[in-house]
């Protein structure tokens, strides 16, 4: 540890001081309120932690809705403890003893970081933050240009400065930064010209053409990666990720020791390969019709919400009109109350918009358990709907791997008959070519290798019931999370939709009861 805490009391981040920044932060009324009832840090946008002599970051897990951090003129060392704070758009680290840039995984929102007068030697690790904007590390210990090659990276940066580092001091710093980085917009606080870039570019063109190509090429290979994660994401939710091939035959094998010993045997590549083209076609077909079912289920969601919005809509435009009918009607009559004369008149005009309250109360819980009604034959619609179109699949699912399996038990009474003969002509020494010893091993009798094939014939079995109990698994699991998320979603808006009303109803008798405080005297 530095002598310089020889002087300075270190402090962590804890949750007194954050509860301190806070209070200081909210001086109001309402910072008073929260200090007396405390405070949630959830609530909590902006934090500053600023001069507080903070040696390590801590403490900040809560802050999970936090936009703004000031963390400058302190002694931290490290970045760390960040990671929750993942809204994070302004993070102010300026003023430290940083030495490395490290922790920010997370933090792919921020758009303005200053990691200014530190003591950081290398641009690193900084890949996730790709919406960065704002750039300031000035006075660091950077000393060659070859770092600002990094911060190509990001494409939405537009004000950097690195005034005060070492690679400063280059007489080619300044063309060579805004070559490099042709779309900043200020550097070192002074607006770059476009008589500078276009200059800039001419003349490093020679080095910045080959770091275009190189990043061109990587972002095909990013960009190829990703249409590849997502057509296996639109697989996975078709529930046939892996059939378009031969995925399923191979896994079959690779964990079948015995297989790879069989295939020496004379006759076994040849019985081999006709059965691995009918398996894998069998798997292509299931894929493509997973595919299809796939998209019949999403128009059948589809629809249903289509249908669920229409009717909902057509409530709330009858909701609207009733009430408009009911405040265009009673606003007349709260206007003849003030002004009548007679307290019995009055008093029989209050009557009867509280009797108009009362039946506007009534026509709306009915309007509402009309469309509860309505929905609910539309989710028991849904619902049935749902469960013939996953059971239609899940039918023919099981029929495909019946047709796998038919065709790994065909195989395997071939494969037996083979090992037999294999077995008669090792006794009679007739076989035509030599085996390696591991393969003769198995014919040591007849219960050896009818042992082997059994064992192989199983790992296959069971590799195709795996893969028929995944899918059946995931059909189920999905056909119970979308009707159950149909239903709870019409229980939360019948109950919203119930306390609306009780809610607006009760607005009105309290505007009833103000009203009858003015009627006129007797």
């Amino acid at each position: 540890m530095s002598q310089l805490y020889n002087t300075i009391e270190p402090n962590v981040i804890s949750e007194e001081m954050v509860q301190k920044a806070v209070e200081e932060q909210s001086q109001d009324d309402a910072g008073q309120l929260a200090k007396r009832e405390g405070i949630n840090f959830k609530d909590v946008t902006e934090l500053q932690l600023s001069f507080r002599n903070i040696l390590q970051i801590d403490n900040l897990w809560q802050f999970e809705n936090l936009t703004k951090l000031q963390l400058d003129n302190n002694i931290i060392e490290k970045i760390e403890a960040l990671e929750s704070l993942v809204h994070l758009l302004w993070l102010d680290l300026s003023f430290n003893n940083i030495e490395v840039i490290e922790g920010l995984d997370t933090l792919v929102k921020l758009q303005d970081l200053s990691l200014y007068n530190n003591r950081i030697s290398k641009i690193e690790h900084m890949d996730a933050l790709q919406d960065l904007q704002i750039f300031s590390i000035g006075k660091n210990n950077l000393a060659t240009l070859e770092d600002v090659i990094y911060l190509r990276r990001f494409k939405n940066l537009r004000t950097l400065n690195l005034k005060g580092n070492p690679l400063c001091d280059d007489e080619q710093y300044a063309p060579f930064t805004v070559a490099h980085l042709p779309e900043l917009v200020y550097l070192d606080f002074k607006l770059v010209s476009d008589t500078m870039r276009e200059a800039a570019i001419l003349k490093y063109q020679y080095s910045t053409e080959p770091l275009k190509q190189v990043e061109a090429q990587a972002l095909a290979q990013l960009e190829e990666k990703q249409a590849k994660q997502n057509e296996l994401e639109y697989h996975e939710t078709a529930f046939v990720e892996y059939l378009n091939g031969s995925f399923l035959f191979e896994s079959m094998y690779e964990e079948d020791a015995e297989a790879a010993r069989l295939a020496y045997l004379p006759g076994v590549d040849d019985l081999l390969q006709p059965y691995r083209k009918e398996f894998v076609s069998v798997c292509e077909n299931l894929f493509n019709y997973g595919l299809k079912q796939y998209e019949k289920r999403e128009a059948e969601v589809s629809d249903f919400y289509e249908s669920l919005h229409e009717a909902l809509t057509a409530n709330q435009e009858q909701g609207r009109k009733i009430i408009l009918e009911f405040e265009n009607r009673n606003k007349r009559t709260l206007d003849e109350i003030q002004n009548v004369s007679s307290y019995d008149i009055a008093e029989s005009k209050l009557a009867e918009y509280n009797e108009d309250i009362l039946q506007l109360s009534e026509t709306l819980m009915t309007l509402e358990m009309q469309t509860a009604d309505q929905l609910e034959e539309l989710i028991k619609d849904f619902e049935r709907n749902i469960a013939v179109l996953v059971s239609t699949f899940i039918e023919n699912v099981q029929g495909m791997m019946a047709q796998c399996r038919d065709l790994e038990n065909h195989h395997h009474e071939k494969l037996l008959e083979i090992s037999i003969n294999t077995l008669e002509k090792s006794v009679k020494n007739e076989l035509d070519k030599d085996l390696p010893d591991n393969v003769r091993m198995l014919f040591v009798d007849k219960n050896t290798i009818v042992n082997a094939v059994n064992a192989s014939h199983d790992i296959h079995l069971l590799k195709i019931d795996n893969r028929e109990g995944d899918i059946l698994s995931n059909a189920h699991r999905w056909q119970a999370s979308v009707t159950e998320k149909a239903l709870q979603n019409e229980i939360d808006r019948n109950r919203n939709r119930v306390k609306e009303i009780i809610q607006y109803i009760d607005h009105l008798q309290e505007e009833l009861e103000n009203t009858e405080t003015l009627k006129p005297p007797e």
